[in-house]
C-alpha cells in the first residue's frame, strides 16, 4: 500500500494534508523518516509512527449509531442530512455505509461499516437475521393481532413472513399501545404496513436490535461509537473477515 493512502485511511487528513506531514518529516517508517508519499509499505507489519504515535491499520471500521428522526440512511443527499454527516472524518475517508436502512422518521440502532461482505451477510434473506422494533401505536392492539403477526400478514404486494408481536402496554383511555415487534425481513415501511393491516397506525418507531447488536442506552439520539471487542466477536457468526 502507498504510504499516503495508509495515512489518509488512518484518519490523518486528506492527501494534501498528509503530504504536508511527510514534507515536514513527521512520518517515520520502521525508524526512518520518510518524505515520499509514493513509498510502498506493508500495512500489516511495518511500523508507522507520526509525531511519536504508532498507527495501527484498520481495513474495516464499524460504527454503532443511534439514528435520530429526520436523517436519512444514505451516504449522500442533496436535500437531507445523512447518517454519514453524523460520523467522524475517518468514517468518510473509509467510505462507510449503512447496513440496511431506517426510514427518515424512524430512530434507533443503525450499523455503519465499509465491510461489504458483512453487510451482505446481515441483509441476506437466507440468514433470517432478527430485527427488533419498539412501536408506539394509535389504537389498541390485541391477541388477534398477535396471532395475525405469527401467521404472516398478507399485504397488497407480498405476504410477510411470520413475526412476533409483543404487547407491552395498552392505554384504554388514550386508545394507544406500546408494542415490540421481531421480524427477519426489512422491506419498505414493513412494520408500519403490518400494523396498518391490523387497523392501527404506528406513531413512533424505534429499532432496538439487529442480529446480535443491541442499541446502546447510553447513546443519545445522533450519537455513535465504535463497536466493542465483545460486539465484534458477536459478528463472527456471519463467518466473514472482520
Amino acid at each position: 500500500m502507498r504510504l499516503d493512502k495508509f495515512l489518509v485511511e488512518s484518519g490523518l487528513g486528506s492527501r494534501s494534508q498528509v503530504k504536508q506531514l511527510l514534507k515536514k518529516g513527521q512520518v517515520w517508517v520502521n525508524g526512518t523518516a520518510v518524505t515520499s508519499a509514493k513509498t510502498q509499505i506493508d500495512e500489516r507489519s511495518d511500523q508507522i509512527v507520526v509525531d511519536g504515535q504508532t498507527l495501527v491499520y484498520e481495513k474495516y471500521v464499524y460504527y454503532l449509531l443511534n439514528k435520530p428522526k429526520g436523517v436519512i440512511s444514505a451516504t449522500e443527499d442533496d436535500r437531507h442530512k445523512t447518517v454519514l454527516d453524523l460520523l467522524d472524518d475517518t468514517a468518510r475517508q473509509k467510505e462507510v455505509f449503512p447496513v440496511g436502512r431506517l426510514d427518515v422518521d424512524t430512530h434507533g440502532l443503525l450499523l455503519l461499516t465499509n465491510n461489504g461482505q458483512l453487510s451482505h451477510a446481515m441483509l441476506s434473506p437466507k440468514r433470517h437475521v432478527a430485527k427488533v422494533y419498539q412501536a408506539q401505536v394509535a389504537g389498541l392492539m390485541d391477541q388477534a393481532d398477535v396471532e395475525r403477526f405469527a401467521q404472516g400478514i398478507e399485504l397488497k404486494d407480498f405476504t410477510c413472513q411470520p413475526a412476533q408481536l409483543e404487547i407491552i402496554e395498552r392505554d384504554e383511555g388514550a386508545k394507544t399501545s406500546l408494542v415490540r415487534i421481531t421480524l427477519s425481513e426489512g422491506k419498505f415501511h414493513q412494520v408500519k404496513r403490518m400494523v396498518l393491516a391490523c387497523g392501527k397506525e404506528v406513531t413512533d418507531l424505534q429499532r432496538l436490535s439487529m442480529g446480535p447488536l443491541q442499541l446502546d442506552p447510553s447513546l443519545e439520539l445522533g450519537q455513535w461509537r465504535r463497536l466493542t471487542k465483545e460486539e465484534m466477536q458477536s459478528l463472527e457468526i456471519f463467518q466473514v473477515e472482520l
